[in-house]
């Protein structure tokens, strides 16, 4: 990690996002984020030095020291930054430029966290989020094929309109609500619903699975996959797009161009049992 990196990834971990060179150089030291070739310790004026000589990253007021914007953070990881802080876009628009910084920031491998450790950090805002899998072995073996085609292990992208935690982590990792990604996974993994139990309900198609088969699904979920999301609030539908077409993960069906035959038919085969009277 070099000097600069280390003072984005301090300030990152502030909870107030400003900091003075000196408290800068005293994280830095204590968490060893940058050790000097001597290991003598960083001081307060060289974390000023490099805040000076990068302005397109920080901005000082005073004494202290903050991130630019937003985009900082994603420009950063293109510098393959190895911290693991999450993206926020507010506001305004994004352009081409910026998706590729965005792309970047949510499909760095060293971004991504296991499921069961991701709970408290993903945030209660809109976004897009990334699921991978994290040995091809561990699906079933015509999927994995097509992994190994499609030369990624990037399984599914989708956005949250509104709260990735609701969106993304309640319903597509743990089953409370109607997760598109669930009722795939779950498919996939040979789970069906229990029949009939669509039959008297108004929605014909948001099957679920038994509340059992849910835990088992939830655990290999645990244990498989790795996860990573960017908060952002605009152009999420035109970046999800963007993102699907060119990398089209294995269990996307809209907007996926290879959207995969096979997945199409279990799924409607879980609708047919769930529906069966």
């Amino acid at each position: 990690m070099t000097l600069h990196e280390a003072i984005i990834k301090v300030i990152n971990e502030s909870t107030k996002g400003t900091m003075s060179a000196s408290e800068i150089a005293d994280m830095v030291n204590q968490k060893k984020y940058y050790i000097k070739k001597d290991e003598s310790l960083i001081a307060a004026s060289q974390i000023s030095a490099r805040v000076k000589n990068y302005k397109e990253l920080f901005k000082k007021v005073g004494s202290q020291i903050s991130l630019l914007d937003a985009s900082v953070i994603a420009k950063a990881n293109a510098l393959k930054t190895p911290y693991t802080k999450h993206l926020s876009v507010s506001s305004g628009g994004l352009n081409t430029s910026d998706w590729s910084l965005l792309e970047k920031m949510l499909l760095n491998v060293n971004n991504f966290k296991d499921c069961n450790q991701s709970e408290k950090a993903i945030p209660d805002k809109p976004g897009i989020y990334c699921i991978r899998v994290k040995n091809l072995e561990s699906f079933p073996e015509n999927f994995a094929q097509e992994l190994k085609v499609r030369n990624h292990n990037i399984i599914y992208l989708g956005i949250a309109s509104k709260s990735l935690k609701k969106r993304f982590f309640n319903q597509e990792l743990r089953a409370k609500g109607h997760g598109t990604f669930f009722r795939s996974i779950g498919a996939v993994l040979h789970f069906r619903p229990l029949k009939g139990s669509l039959s008297e309900k108004a929605n014909k198609r948001n099957y679920k699975f038994t509340p059992e088969d849910e835990k088992k699904i939830i655990n290999w979920i645990d244990n498989n996959l790795i996860v990573n999301w960017i908060e952002m609030s605009k152009n999420l539908n035109e970046f999800e797009t963007h993102i699907i077409l060119k990398y089209k993960p294995l269990l996307n069906i809209s907007k996926n161009t290879a959207a995969v035959p096979e997945l199409s038919a279990i799924r409607a085969e879980c609708v047919r049992i769930a529906n069966d009277c």
